[in-house]
């Protein structure tokens, strides 16, 4: 005959040991998730007098970890795009992880050749008609300069980043960067007419919503760039807007 009497005693015995991994578990995750905050700012660009930032989407601020802390992968960024349309690239500016692939689809009705000369890697996707889409992959950290080799004015740029940490500027400069881990951080500030500007911050588990930086884009100068053999663009139909 098996006895019942051990099993109310059993039972509360499952039930503190339930309750126990429930109340761990509760903290953990809490922890966890007070220790993740914003990172959030505005930036400026100076310019010449009279003149008005009108491309500040363009730029991109990174945080990259100075502590020991997990990295997490985002692998949203592991893949990209630039269109090309209308003898332009779509965006101006795209962020990829570092090892990341960029896809160039040419939504035109002719040929382009995308190619960069970046010392960080420059490749030749060489020439290729509407509808096709060639790709490459950005094995190292910084910011790529991307051409057309038929259309002179054609530019764009391809930010590889090594931290998920990122986000790109909206039109009036501010930014927020969620679900930051707290810590130690080296905020990297890019735009194409400006200087790199570079800060160090203490992000705390309540996160940072006041990071303020100023860029330097008065003595910015477009210039020409050489083609895929490091010549000037020859004047032809096909380069016309």
């Amino acid at each position: 005959m098996v006895s019942t009497l051990a099993r109310p005693s059993t039972n509360r015995a499952y039930a503190w040991r339930a309750l126990v991994v429930v109340c761990v578990l509760a903290l953990w995750t809490g922890g966890r998730l007070q220790a993740q905050g914003a990172v959030a700012g505005r930036v400026v660009l100076l310019e010449r007098a009279n003149s008005v930032s009108r491309d500040l989407m363009n730029g991109v601020v990174q945080l990259e970890p100075l502590d020991a802390i997990r990295r997490d992968r985002n692998d949203a960024l592991m893949i990209a795009a630039i269109d090309m349309r209308t003898r332009e690239f779509v965006p101006r500016v795209q962020v990829v992880r570092v090892g990341g692939k960029v896809g160039f689809p040419n939504s035109d009705p002719f040929s382009h050749n995308v190619f960069s000369n970046s010392a960080l890697g420059a490749f030749d996707l060489g020439l290729y008609r509407s509808r096709v889409t060639r790709s490459t992959s950005f094995t190292r950290p910084g910011v790529y300069a991307i051409y057309c080799n038929i259309h002179a004015r054609m530019v764009s740029f391809v930010v590889a980043v090594s931290t998920p940490y990122v986000a790109r500027l909206a039109k009036d400069g501010r930014f927020s960067i969620p679900g930051v881990p707290a810590g130690s951080y080296r905020v990297r500030v890019w735009h194409e007419r400006a200087a790199e500007v570079t800060q160090t911050i203490d992000v705390p588990m309540s996160g940072v919503v006041d990071v303020n930086v100023s860029m330097d884009a008065r003595g910015y100068e477009e210039k020409p760039h050489p083609n895929k053999f490091g010549a000037p663009y020859t004047a032809t139909r096909a380069d016309r807007y």
